[in-house]
């Protein structure tokens, strides 16, 4: 397959392009910034300098030609504010997802947040908060787009543990951690797995092997 995955140079992306590369799928990563393309390179991906932020669904959707899935795991990441967790989290999800109907690109993933289907809770952080209703915005919208056979996966809290390669993937699993590397795996599992599309799913570590767990969602 011809995957282009947005936010290439996130920590998740990057695992998911070494993952795809290394099984013959030809990658490009859609990044900011000209001086990340290296590391792309270095996971076997294909770098595409394109602010998302800015450009236009043209520009985008050019870059998604001939393109067979899309994963959506850009964010305005550590550091930044209230404003842009809305232009990239919300924002940018939206440009890709018009980008894909654009140029046919049906298979559309999204990595979200456990969180993101309801309110903050009164207390939480202001920039935190505004981050998960900007996931939040931005699974709706794409939930109700007919031109695209999305699946949308939300992770609990993420780590730079190893991964274990067994994880709980389920429509509610309840609050836990889980390592950027199996968020990386069940990815892959996901893009092979049509069973999944409409669906929106959280993950956690757990006792389930990847590719297991994908296909007993895929079945109920």
């Amino acid at each position: 397959m011809r995957i282009v995955i947005a936010g290439g140079h996130g920590q998740i992306a990057l695992r998911l392009e070494r993952l795809l590369a290394k099984r013959g799928d030809e990658v490009a990563g859609i990044i900011r910034r000209p001086e990340q393309a290296g590391d792309l390179l270095a996971a076997g991906a294909e770098p595409v300098v394109c602010d998302l932020e800015s450009a236009s669904v043209e520009d985008v959707a050019r870059h998604m030609e001939g393109a067979d899935a899309a994963v959506f795991a850009a964010g305005a990441g550590p550091g930044s504010g209230i404003e842009r967790k809305d232009t990239v989290d919300r924002g940018a999800a939206a440009v890709f997802a018009d980008a894909a109907e654009a140029a046919g690109v049906r298979r559309f993933l999204v990595v979200s947040s456990m969180g993101a289907d309801r309110e903050p809770p009164e207390g939480t952080d202001p920039v935190f908060a505004a981050y998960l209703r900007a996931k939040g915005a931005a699974d709706t919208d794409v939930r109700a787009r007919a031109g695209l056979d999305w699946t949308i996966l939300r992770p609990g809290r993420l780590t730079d543990d190893p991964g274990t390669g067994l994880v709980a993937l389920a429509e509610a699993t309840g609050r836990s951690e889980v390592s950027r590397d199996d968020v990386a795996a069940v990815l892959v599992e996901l893009l092979d797995e049509p069973g999944t599309i409409g669906r929106t799913l959280e993950l956690i570590g757990g006792e389930v092997p990847v590719g297991e767990a994908v296909r007993g969602v895929a079945g109920g």
